[in-house]
């Protein structure tokens, strides 16, 4: 492997080190990125139990704030329950932005490795081949030996951008699909605890299952 590097030049270094950059963040955003720790299951209708047995205090709202980005969001709009549903709405749409915008993090520059690491290959590419025209020009064609320097780190430069860039663009759209996903996840489940508070949504979260659920887990 360090052979590889060695013949690839210098512009196989921030190659490499874009590739240990790439799979640190997709590691750290499959793990940051769980349906659990974004938007947990029932969390919803854990507010309305405890709202429902008047369990739902400033202290039940802070633990709440801090137990997940969808906790967050409720604890903004139950912050300001006793006022109209407007209200309600504003607070939870502007705490909302922020926290869309965390979900975000690291994906440009996810993006921006995987834009420029076939562009580092290019590079290596196009002085790889000043070198074997320079040889050329020196010497003549007679001996290939003396042309394979440049024709290896042309060709290993190009390899390896590539295979930077391609997995690391897969990730990104994967990622930024992810996103997108928990954060509709995430203003569905506000706007039903927003309508749960106002009266106008109740049925569902009165279920025993949910009840039970609720209670074992106080």
């Amino acid at each position: 492997m360090l052979e590889l590097i060695k013949a690839g030049g210098l512009l196989m270094w921030p190659i490499l080190i874009c590739s240990v950059i790439s799979l640190s963040i997709i590691i750290e955003r499959f793990w940051s990125l769980q349906q659990k720790r974004i938007a947990p299951k029932h969390l919803v209708a854990q507010v309305w139990q405890w709202a429902k047995v008047g369990h739902l205090d400033n202290k039940r709202i802070q633990a709440l704030k801090v137990s997940s980005p969808l906790g967050r969001i409720l604890a903004a709009g139950l912050v300001n329950r006793s006022h109209e549903r407007e209200v309600m709405k504003e607070s939870i749409e502007e705490v909302g932005r922020h926290v869309a915008h965390s979900l975000e993090r690291f994906l440009n520059t996810l993006g921006t490795i995987a834009s420029i690491s076939p562009l580092l290959g290019l590079l290596g590419t196009v002085i790889g081949m000043i070198k074997v025209f320079a040889v050329i020009t020196t010497h003549g064609v007679g001996d290939a030996s003396i042309l394979a320097e440049g024709i290896s780190e042309a060709l290993l430069t190009t390899a390896a951008g590539l295979s930077v860039a391609i997995p690391t663009l897969m990730f990104h759209r994967y990622f930024r699909g992810k996103v997108d996903e928990l954060v509709v996840t995430m203003e569905q489940e506000s706007l039903k605890m927003v309508e749960v508070m106002q009266g106008l949504r109740e049925d569902e979260y009165t279920s025993p299952e949910i009840d039970t659920q609720t209670d074992s887990s106080q």
